[in-house]
Parts: C-alpha cells; sequence; structure tokens
C-alpha cells in the first residue's frame, strides 16, 4: 500500500455535455459556497477548514491521530477533490456532497498515528515550501491548459487528452502535499513529479 495519498479520477474525454462545460463557474457557485464555509470557521483559512493543529498535537503528545479527525479531513478532501475536479472541466458530475465512485482519495493506512514519526509535523510545513512554489507553478500552468480546454470542449465536445493528464496531475500533487504538510497522513516527502 502506498504510503502517500491516492487520487484517482475517472477522466470524461468524449461526450462531454456543452452547455454545462460552457455555465461551469456559475454551476459550479453554490457547492464551492459550501466548502468554502468549512474555511470561514478556521482561524488559518490558507488550511481550507481542515482540523489540523488538534490532529498536530495529539500526534507529538500522544503519538495518536484521532479517528474522527482522519474521517473529518478524508471526507473534506475529498469532497474539495470532487468539486475541483468538476470546475477544471475534468468530469461532468456535479459534485455531491456525498461519496462519488467516480472520483476517489485514499488515504494511508497510518495505524491511528503509530506508523508516524512523533516530532516530524512540527516542521512539515516548513519542509513543504518548495513543494508549495513548485505547486502553485503547477497551478497556473493548469489554469491556462483548462482555459485553453473550456474553448476546445465548449466547441467538439470533447475534452483534450493533454490537458487532463497534466490537471489531473496537479491535483494529485496538491493532495500528496496536503497529506503529507497539513492532514499529516503521510511522512514520505511527496515528489515533485506530477
Amino acid at each position: 500500500m502506498s504510503r502517500q495519498i491516492k487520487t484517482d479520477i475517472e477522466i470524461a474525454y468524449k461526450k462531454r455535455n456543452k452547455t454545462t462545460v460552457f455555465w461551469r463557474g456559475i454551476l459550479v457557485f453554490p457547492v464551492a459556497v459550501f466548502v468554502g464555509a468549512f474555511a470561514v470557521n478556521s482561524s488559518w483559512d490558507w488550511a481550507a477548514g481542515f482540523v489540523i493543529l488538534p490532529a498536530l498535537l495529539s500526534l507529538v503528545i500522544r503519538e495518536v491521530y484521532p479517528s474522527y479527525l482522519l474521517t473529518f479531513n478524508h471526507a473534506l478532501l475529498e469532497l474539495q477533490t470532487r468539486v475541483i475536479a468538476y470546475a477544471l472541466l475534468l468530469t461532468d458530475d456535479y459534485p455531491s456532497i456525498e461519496r462519488n465512485k467516480n472520483i476517489a482519495v485514499i488515504f494511508p493506512d497510518i495505524k491511528g498515528g503509530k506508523t508516524l514519526n512523533r516530532w516530524l509535523p512540527l516542521i512539515k510545513w516548513f519542509l513543504a515550501i518548495p513543494l508549495i512554489v513548485v505547486g502553485v507553478i503547477y497551478t497556473l500552468i493548469a489554469l491556462g491548459m483548462t482555459l485553453i480546454a473550456w474553448i476546445v470542449t465548449f466547441s467538439t465536445g470533447n475534452y483534450p487528452k493533454w490537458a487532463g493528464k497534466f490537471v489531473f496531475g496537479t491535483l494529485r500533487f496538491w493532495n500528496r502535499v496536503n497529506g503529507y504538510a497539513f492532514l499529516l497522513v503521510s511522512d514520505k516527502y511527496p515528489s515533485f513529479s506530477l
């Protein structure tokens, strides 16, 4: 089993719904507001609603990752992944607030935190700075590709594979970085590759 977060998305390349592709920005707005509501209650807006500090403290002090925090963080990351996949045209399935069989985020088995380093969570955010810089570059490229793919998909009804591979790779990259630096479910340093 992988020691990092794994992301699986069934990308739709052919016979896309041109109407929903054209209006995607408006259609994604309600569910994006729902996801954003989690961040409003967080004092760390960049953490997008994840429960980080209690997980960090329990890992350092007790060497345990509480199951309820793990379940919440997993569900929120999976929801965010569904919303982003829909917004970036990877799928035409409207992002349900419940699970979707075509989009899955799989956490590594951390055995309640016993397999994780007790002290590493204190510096993971610092070690992740180069990953975040590279991730921002990947994101800018992915957004440019999505704009071009939006035009192509709206015109032809087919989503270009070159865009799908890069955008999906960027989404997977960010999930791995989140799992390492913020959700603290992996001690393995993520690769810079997509």
